[in-house]
């Protein structure tokens, strides 16, 4: 008699149930995420953002055990909200500047009152999840402030997502060759170069439904950087993460939306690709009105 002879198609049905938890899921958020991002006030969608990299902090110290002392996990959390509503307006540079000096402030002064229990590290986490992460992140709502702004919010998430969902699919079909067999098993070659190609079709179609639906002119030139280089640094935002996960010891950084995770399991990529996108936006434009 062959041991454990269902293993296998347990596996596969388990599979199709994540698979089908992660698209209702998804498909549940997406209007709603739309609807603040085109339709409401911008400060909205700053608050969103905000919301979204607080939620984050809170995952990245507490949740993987990195930070122990909870004060320090607050002032990540807040600072994480503030740093999101500097990009709501492009006069903020003031703001920013105190925000920044009365982190550094908290911080240090925590370690000077608690040198004995507080090591260096621990202010360094805290920096990264209260304002480097955050401010990467909330790329998406300085593009939203820009002049085309609420056309172009979505060209990111085109692009990180599309870039997933093709990598997902050429890695399950074709995928042979471990790209970061230790970091993340199921990453393949295959994958990435099927990631490519469905975030470069993406981001034609795209450029389509802009030129058509709203008469923006397409530069056709910058199509395949922005797809190439979208979906390579998607690809770099999940293994940083993913890295971050095993160092750690947790599976996922939280369960906050369901068949994702937490947020840096569903928005790693986003970490990456919307300040790429905003920096190409800046340098390369792809459309203009």
């Amino acid at each position: 008699m062959r041991p454990f002879p269902n293993i296998t198609a347990a596996t596969g049905v388990l599979e199709v149930r994540k698979l089908k938890t992660r698209i209702i899921a998804a498909v549940s958020l997406l209007p709603f995420l739309l609807a603040i991002v085109l339709f409401l006030p911008k400060i909205c969608t700053a608050i969103l953002f905000g919301l979204m990299a607080a939620i984050g902090a809170y995952e990245l110290l507490h949740n993987t055990g990195l930070v122990k002392q909870n004060r320090l996990v607050w002032y990540a959390i807040i600072m994480a909200l503030y740093v999101s509503l500097w990009g709501s307006t492009v006069t903020a540079y003031p703001a920013i500047l105190l925000g920044a000096l009365a982190f550094f402030a908290i911080l240090f002064g925590e370690l000077l009152k608690n040198h004995d229990q507080l090591r260096f590290e621990d202010l360094a986490y805290t920096f990264v999840a209260g304002i480097i992460l955050p401010y990467l992140l909330s790329a998406v709502v300085r593009i939203h402030s820009q002049e085309t702004g609420r056309h172009l919010i979505l060209l990111p998430f085109v692009v990180a997502f599309l870039s997933d969902t093709g990598a997902y699919f050429a890695g399950r079909f074709f995928g042979k060759h471990k790209m970061a067999p230790v970091i993340s098993p199921k990453k393949t070659v295959e994958g990435l170069v099927g990631g490519v190609v469905t975030a470069i079709v993406g981001v034609v179609i795209y450029c389509l439904i802009l030129k058509g639906a709203f008469d923006f002119q397409v530069n056709w030139i910058y199509v395949p950087v922005y797809g190439i280089l979208g979906s390579l640094g998607a690809v770099f935002g999940d293994l940083c993460f993913s890295v971050i996960k095993r160092h750690t010891g947790i599976k996922d950084y939280g369960n906050l939306i369901p068949g994702h995770g937490g947020i840096f399991d569903r928005f790693d990529s986003m970490v990456v690709v919307a300040p790429l996108v905003e920096l190409l936006l800046l340098t390369i434009p792809l459309v203009v009105k």
